[in-house]
């Protein structure tokens, strides 16, 4: 697991959270920016992955 991998993790996690905070305090632009975060996440985790499995194929 690389550093992309974790950080991925992490925003796609805090990113979770703030959509359902936002959703539950009624806050749309919170929980757009949690949306965003969380598709951030996943795409870093999604390359973190890349890179795991190009170093592992060596």
């Amino acid at each position: 697991m690389n550093k992309d991998r974790i950080e991925g993790s992490v925003k796609n996690i805090k990113g979770s959270i703030k959509e359902g905070v936002g959703k539950a305090i009624g806050d749309t632009k919170l929980e757009t920016e949690g949306k965003v975060e969380k598709a951030e996440g996943k795409i870093q985790n999604t390359v973190g992955g890349i890179k795991d499995s190009l170093r592992n194929r060596d």
